[in-house]
């Protein structure tokens, strides 16, 4: 890596605590959103691409209501004045929220009515209204509603003798205004709930053009023929709302004696949590609006009027339409390391060297087919594990269970906390406990993050442990979408702290000391501040000092000012944050010599990479921990060191430097905590992070393809017994 010096600053006056040296995190959070929508409003990008990034910003804002505007509203009701490391109360962050809020969400319905959906008519993709369509379309509809719909619905009055209903969290709704002809003008509601078990888009056939995909949106039809579940009564108007709730889960697990029993109470819960947002269509009028902001006790900044989808999440499975896989990005089949062949024992590659794989350019297949052989070799005698996520179909736990069945012993512990995959976890669980695994359900405080996997395995000379660490969860599914790193390892004194990482949770001992591994709530905090602290003490006796750290988010406030002091001393930073940045950089004697970067492109961005440079004698490490309070204080996090040199250097002259040249999908944060998008050094094609690891990737695959087309025949590949 070349040689990099920073501009040395006086410090001696210097006060690191400032509220102006802060990036609010919430609107930090805001921001990484915006760089979702511009990949939306993203003319270069294929069609459809840009329509799921449409869709992703809405389920991003949904959760971000969800669970911190939700927390922030509890703040302000619990008369909590604290002000945030920025000098924010919460008022003054609900309002800035609003307003940032508000601001994207009509950036996000322009990109809808006035990009997007043009595009996708000319494309013979047609969203209808009752309007446009024909005679004959309104009575296959009218059929259709009393076929496939009218039976699931149920109209709920609201009026003295039948309070508002309790309507469940994301819920699509519609308000109706109705009238007893002949006695006056009397207005009474009525809700009619969308029901979540029926496709939101409906899709009008068109036998003599197959190649039109024409729909109309489920609310449409049932507000059209609304009148067929109220007769007698004549119907004023209709129109569509949709309600946010806070979604978190509060367990007081410390007093909790069945934390699985605790969740699953809290998980009924989470759809009567309080309100945090509505959603009305444009047509509908104030009056109507007022009535429902009064009913869920929201003020006017909580009204989002939309014109469009309430949802754009019912618009993805238009995305992954087959007859137009021309308007999506190509199809990317992540290959397998050359390091580890498919048909090759990992038993005996690992006992040679360590393995890198970097997801999902390289197949998170040899993840699984890992674990699946350990659960079948009859060598194998225990399998010990963390579950944070995995799919709801997931081979891993398939493997785990086969491997209780044959006799293996088998921990693993099953985070219930990972938030919104509680109630499949739950399930996962329970199954693993009934196939005779033993299973912990969490940990009494703390929230298990750690991405750790160890097989002990009898090799007929001695018993051996054989490591997986990993900065993402063991999930297939998000392996294909997720930029992740694996380590496959043997190494002695790495295996040795992971074990004992395992009996300190699994146990009652106190904890131990790691060496190797940086372990949470224990002593990464520590240990990572201290190296940011070597590398200024480096920096001011003239020693080259370098920071290069790839986050998802960085908040904690101990090491912004840790690092703040380094960029004084002289130390060159480079921070690779793909979403929340409450450091701010740039700023004149406290973050010159701090650069941040944000990458959002086809692959979400997850993996955690630490270097330090110290002295010439580079740190390097991976693991599942951001730079937040949460991560170094309450959760089990492992970050863990990268020995081998082939390994190190694919990291320090490829992976990091790759990231860092990135000129078409990195944004680089200002002063002011605005992103501008790098711009290209030349005029020769701009690099791209994602997409020089593709093809790097594919190289190496083709190089061993070639290799092996090469060998002579009496050379094979050893082959797993």
């Amino acid at each position: 890596m070349r040689r990099l010096v920073g501009k040395i600053i006086s410090m001696a006056t210097t006060d690191f605590t400032k509220p102006n040296y802060f990036i609010n995190r919430e609107l930090s959070w805001l921001a990484f959103n915006e760089r979702v929508l511009e990949e939306a409003e993203d003319a270069s990008q294929p069609l459809l691409e840009r329509l799921k990034f449409l869709c992703i910003f809405s389920s991003n804002l949904d959760e971000f209501f969800e669970v911190r505007v939700a927390g922030i509203k509890q703040q302000i009701e619990n008369g909590v004045e604290q002000a945030a490391a920025d000098g924010m109360d919460p008022e003054e962050i609900f309002v800035a929220i609003q307003k940032r809020a508000h601001e994207l969400v009509a950036r996000q319905y322009k990109c809808w009515n006035q990009t997007i959906r043009p595009l996708i008519v000319k494309e013979n993709i047609v969203f209808s209204t009752f309007p446009d369509l024909s005679a004959a379309d309104k009575k296959w509809l009218h059929t259709y509603f009393q076929n496939e719909v009218f039976p699931v619905l149920t109209p709920l009055a609201v009026d003295s003798s039948h309070p508002f209903p309790q309507l469940q969290n994301k819920s699509h709704n519609l308000i109706v205004k109705l009238r007893k002809p002949g006695k006056g003008n009397e207005e009474r509601l009525a809700i009619v709930q969308i029901p979540r078990v029926l496709t939101r888009l409906v899709r009008i056939p068109r036998e003599s053009d197959p190649s039109r995909f024409e729909y109309i949106f489920l609310k449409s039809v049932i507000k059209e023929f609304v009148g067929d579940l109220f007769p007698g009564l004549e119907v004023i108007s209709g129109h569509a709302f949709r309600i946010t709730r806070n979604s978190d889960l509060y367990i007081e697990d410390e007093d909790a004696e069945n934390l699985l029993h605790a969740i699953e109470q809290e998980l009924l819960k989470r759809n009567k949590g309080n309100a945090v947002k509505l959603e009305v269509q444009s047509d509908c009028p104030e009056d109507v609006a007022t009535f429902l902001l009064a009913t869920f006790k929201l003020t006017k900044h909580d009204l989002y009027t939309v014109e469009g989808p309430t949802s754009f999440l019912h618009l993805m499975p238009l995305v992954g339409l087959e007859p137009f896989s021309r308007l999506r990005d190509r199809p990317y089949s992540p290959v397998c390391d050359p390091a580890l062949p498919a048909d090759a024992d990992p038993f005996e590659t690992m006992r040679r060297r360590d393995i890198l794989l970097h997801h999902p350019y390289e197949t998170f297949d040899s993840v699984v087919d890992f674990i699946e052989r350990a659960s079948e070799d009859p060598h194998v005698l225990g399998i010990k594990m963390t579950l944070y996520r995995t799919s709801g179909d997931s081979p891993i736990v398939k493997a785990l269970m086969e491997a209780a069945r044959n006799g293996k012993q088998v921990t693993v512990l099953v985070e219930l906390k990972a938030r919104f995959d509680e109630a499949n976890n739950i399930n996962w669980a329970r199954q693993l406990e009934d196939a005779g695994c033993h299973v912990l359900y969490g940990i009494v405080g703390l929230k298990v993050h750690s991405k750790v996997l160890l097989v002990v395995r009898h090799d007929g000379d001695r018993i051996r442990h054989y490591v997986h660490l990993g900065t993402g969860n063991y999930h297939p599914r998000t392996a294909r979408l997720y930029t992740d790193l694996s380590l496959f390892t043997t190494n002695e004194a790495i295996c040795r702290e992971v074990a004992a990482l395992f009996n300190a949770i699994t146990g009652m001992g106190e904890a131990p000391v790691f060496k190797k591994l940086l372990v949470a709530p224990f002593d990464m905090a520590r240990k990572f501040k201290e190296m940011v602290e070597a590398e200024a003490k480096a920096a001011k006796e003239g020693k080259e000092a370098r920071i290069i750290a790839k986050v998802n988010s960085l908040v904690d406030e101990e090491l912004i000012k840790a690092l703040y002091a380094a960029s004084c001393a002289g130390v060159k930073i480079d921070l690779i944050v793909r979403g929340i940045c409450c450091l701010r950089p740039g700023i004149k004697g406290v973050s010159e010599n701090i650069r941040v970067v944000s990458i959002v492109g086809r692959f979400l961005e997850h993996s955690r990479i630490f270097y330090f440079h110290n002295s010439g004698e580079p740190l390097i490490y991976l693991g599942s921990a951001d730079w937040m309070p949460r991560n170094l204080i309450r959760r089990i996090e492992v970050i863990f060191p990268v020995e081998d040199s082939v390994l190190r250097k694919e990291l320090v002259d490829f992976i990091l430097p790759t990231f860092l040249s990135d000129e078409v999908k990195s944004r680089v944060l200002q002063p002011d905590g605005t992103y501008t998008r790098s711009k290209p050094s030349t005029k020769s094609k701009p690099k791209q992070a994602q997409l020089a690891f593709r093809e790097h990737a594919r190289e190496q695959a083709e190089r061993i393809r070639k290799a092996a087309r090469e060998t002579t025949p009496e050379i094979v590949v050893k082959k797993h017994p």
